[in-house]
């Protein structure tokens, strides 16, 4: 039973990753079709965002509540769904509108199953969940790609949500199998709430680094390609598969991760994927020879960004306590949406005003403030722990 739970809560991460790398690889066909400016796209992403937000910040109480079961199932369902409207959409309006239950659904799956592993799973298990959400990423613009090239877009959003939808049936057929960590889900209620857990000591510093370290992670899905043209002076239609790498780095990081993340613990896994990042960052401006360096930079930084995301939260229970993890979890999520939304787009404006050389030290910049704070944190949680 615990392997088989296990499993459907990876099947849930993929169904998390699908969407999340559809909308870019089927905008320059969509923006077309619907005959808006390219721009629009944005408007439609800040709109699933808000979403993810106000569902991530509403994860604890509804969780609590329902339970992590039928929170992932209401959720995938609910992002099926928005997948299908997406897919029937004809007008940029209809898709404004179908981008909020979309938004709400992927906000509540994220906190509540990332809540539901640091509570009963070990760290290996945490970096493989990750690693699945990852293997969504990939899956979904093949998807798309095939579907453009036997049909149109609206086909590939069409087939991603029926994916969906068979994912939220199996969820819902193995619903009993979530009772099991039901009890400790109430028992670990606490009526200090979201107000409450930012007075703990701690938390306002994690927040900020994990604010700071999916600030980075997001400019670097987002940039790497034009930095590639930009600074490098690589073909578009080269940097735009080249930008692939750093995905590929993250999915097969955060595999091998859960081979040591038990024996090293969170700790050590956040600070050895900040020097291998670094290592990373470092490569990305060198200018020798070709542009090898730097290809191999963005798959360095993959690997090295791979462990952090899963160890900082997996570590939340262990700092703060089952009974507030739930709360802290949820607000870690939506930080971090509010992070990929705006930040990226702060580097787009620096980068057009003092040049996009700049990328690597706009990275290097959040993943210090990233190390510092989440290693305060540890130590302030260890003398509490020492008390």
């Amino acid at each position: 039973m615990y392997s088989l739970l296990l499993a459907l809560i990876y099947l849930a991460f993929i169904s998390l990753g699908l969407p999340d790398s559809l909308l870019g690889s089927a905008w320059p066909a969509m923006h077309h079709s619907l005959d808006i400016p390219v721009s629009y796209m944005g408007a439609v992403s800040m709109v699933i965002s808000g979403g993810t937000v106000i569902s991530s910040l509403l994860s604890d109480r509804m969780t609590k509540r329902f339970g992590t079961g039928v929170v992932t199932v209401t959720s995938v369902f609910l992002t099926a769904a928005a997948l299908l409207g997406f897919s029937f959409s004809g007008r940029f309006w209809h898709l404004v509108i179908f981008a909020v239950p979309y938004g709400l659904g992927a906000g509540a799956i994220d906190a509540a199953l990332n809540n539901y592993v640091a509570l009963h799973y070990a760290s290996r298990h945490m970096s493989w969940l990750h690693c699945f959400w990852g293997v969504g990423t990939i899956v979904s613009p093949f998807i798309m790609s095939y579907a453009l090239k036997s049909s149109v877009w609206n086909t590939g959003y069409r087939m991603v949500s029926f994916i969906q939808f068979g994912i939220a049936l199996a969820l819902l057929v193995t619903l009993p199998l979530w009772k099991a960590g039901r009890a400790q889900e109430k028992g670990a209620e606490t009526e200090s709430g979201a107000k409450g857990v930012l007075r703990i000591k701690g938390v306002p510093r994690i927040l900020i680094g994990f604010f700071a370290y999916c600030s980075a992670e997001s400019t670097a899905m987002y940039w790497a390609s034009t930095y590639m043209v930009e600074v490098k002076g690589i073909p578009s239609r080269q940097a735009a598969g080249f930008a692939a790498l750093f995905f590929i780095g993250i999915t097969i990081g955060r595999f091998l991760s859960g081979f040591i993340a038990n024996r090293l613990g969170d700790r050590r896994m956040i600070l050895l994927g900040t020097v291998i990042l670094s290592c990373g960052i470092l490569l990305l401006p060198i200018t020798a020879g070709t542009s090898v360096l730097s290809l191999a930079g963005f798959v360095i930084l993959g690997l090295g960004c791979a462990p952090i995301y899963p160890c900082i939260i997996h570590s939340t229970p262990d700092n703060f306590g089952a009974e507030n993890s739930g709360a802290i979890i949820g607000i870690q999520m939506a930080g971090a949406y509010v992070g990929m939304t705006f930040v990226p787009p702060l580097f787009g404006l620096i980068g057009n005003h003092v040049g996009f050389w700049i990328f690597p030290l706009y990275l290097a910049l959040f993943i210090a403030v990233m190390i510092c704070m989440t290693e305060a944190t540890f130590r302030v949680t260890r003398r509490g722990k020492e008390k």
